[in-house]
């Protein structure tokens, strides 16, 4: 069985329909990454998973349904998601922001803990510990949010374009990163990007998305050798 398992996805806002019965897994310490243009529903697919927006079909995490369950309840049960545009509490300082992301944590000591490493991992955080998270830079925000969803300890990390908006120095450090998650934590991570070329270094698997359906999947190596592919939806 597969760590998530997502079958005949659909949902949308109010009456408009985004997505259209997709399927797709995400097996134990994998990286999967979804691509697709603006508009093809990958921010509504990471929505839906994390418990944000409402959806029919069958999401179900370690054997366990998610479905119907709110957005702490799917924490609860190890998805964290990075959401799309930081996400920070901006009139909260950094620290707090990070404590936020252990509230459904009772062991204080492991909390402190996990403050001091991803402080450690992200030294800006350290530094600014004590200031607002609105005040910050868009690259900082993002180490921020990244860490902030890392402190429930997830067991599956929803990423939601991380890259956006950021310097590519940035985006280089903040990917690597996230290999060295996955790596060191065998935590498994579920992207949306649109930076194909990283994401394809970083990912095992492919799911592209085209108008709320997946169109192709398959394996990293094989989107990048398909001369198609790369020329029709990866810019490559």
């Amino acid at each position: 069985m597969s760590l998530l398992e997502v079958t005949g996805l659909t949902a949308g806002y109010g009456p408009a329909r985004v997505l259209h019965g997709l399927d797709l897994r995400v097996e134990e310490g994998e990286v999967v990454v979804v691509l697709g243009a603006n508009g093809a529903g990958k921010t509504t697919t990471m929505r839906a998973l994390s418990g944000l927006i409402p959806h029919t079909g069958t999401v179900v995490f370690d054997g366990r349904s998610l479905d119907g369950l709110g957005p702490d309840a799917v924490v609860g049960r190890g998805v964290s998601l990075v959401p799309q545009g930081r996400g920070t509490f901006s009139h909260l300082t950094v620290l707090d922001n990070l404590r936020v992301g252990a509230a459904l944590r009772r062991d204080k000591a492991g909390i402190r803990e996990d403050v001091d490493r991803w402080c450690s991992v992200f030294p800006v955080l350290a530094e600014r510990g004590g200031q607002e998270a609105g005040t910050l830079s868009g690259g900082e925000q993002q180490m921020l949010a990244v860490a902030r969803a890392l402190m429930s300890r997830p067991r599956l990390l929803l990423c939601d374009e991380p890259s956006l908006g950021l310097a590519p120095r940035i985006v280089s450090e903040l990917f690597a990163t996230l290999a060295d998650v996955n790596r060191a934590e065998g935590t498994a991570l579920l992207l949306v990007e649109q930076n194909a070329d990283l994401a394809l270094d970083l990912a095992s698997r492919v799911y592209l998305l085209e108008v709320g359906r997946v169109v192709a999947e398959g394996e990293a190596a094989r989107f990048r050798e398909d001369e198609s592919i790369r020329r029709a939806y990866l810019g490559l």
